[in-house]
């Protein structure tokens, strides 16, 4: 990635009966080089998503991938593409920022009933470029940020990241429904 480079984000991982939607805000060099969400060998994503859903973090990406559907968790960015400097969220340019077709994909799944931002910029994007499109939405779905799983956010421990998440998003909407990891 060069100086001020347009970058543009991946497709979200859903399925139709998705009751969970965690949003970051764009992904970063080492995700968009191999193509995969949370790809930064020290970012928290998929040792969290090992803890909550039993998705081992070393299976290959489509395994996971598979076992966020399996679970009823979609994974997607607020943003469609954004101008940034480097893969800090705090370096992308307000004015470039270029949300994702949300509304389409509430029609589409329908049975959302949480949004969980990881970290802040993801909520202040989607709460800025969003939200306002979308009547209705804040009072039918829960929006809840969760400490970031990057690895530039050192001020909690992965144990503590990975107790917010499990009390935000299991114990609000599964309430211990989680489907044992699976990867045929």
């Amino acid at each position: 990635m060069h100086p001020m480079s347009k970058i543009i984000g991946f497709p979200p991982i859903a399925r139709a009966d998705a009751r969970v939607l965690i949003l970051g805000s764009m992904p970063g060099k080492a995700s968009l080089d191999a193509g995969e969400y949370y790809a930064h060998p020290r970012n928290g994503f998929w040792p969290i998503m090992e803890a909550l859903f039993g998705i081992p973090r070393q299976r290959p990406y489509a395994e996971r991938s598979a076992g966020l559907k399996a679970n009823k968790a979609a994974l997607w960015d607020v943003l469609e593409t954004c101008v940034r400097e480097s893969s800090l969220d705090s370096d992308i340019l307000e004015e470039s920022m270029a949300p994702n077709a949300f509304e389409g994909f509430f029609e589409a799944h329908p049975r959302i009933e949480g949004v969980f931002f990881n970290g802040v910029k993801a909520e202040q994007g989607f709460r800025r470029h969003v939200l306002p499109s979308l009547a209705g939405l804040e009072g039918r779905v829960r929006l809840v940020r969760l400490p970031s799983t990057s690895p530039a956010h050192a001020r909690l421990s992965l144990d503590a990241k990975i107790a917010a998440w499990r009390d935000s998003i299991i114990g609000s909407v599964y309430q211990q429904e989680i489907k044992p990891f699976d990867p045929g």
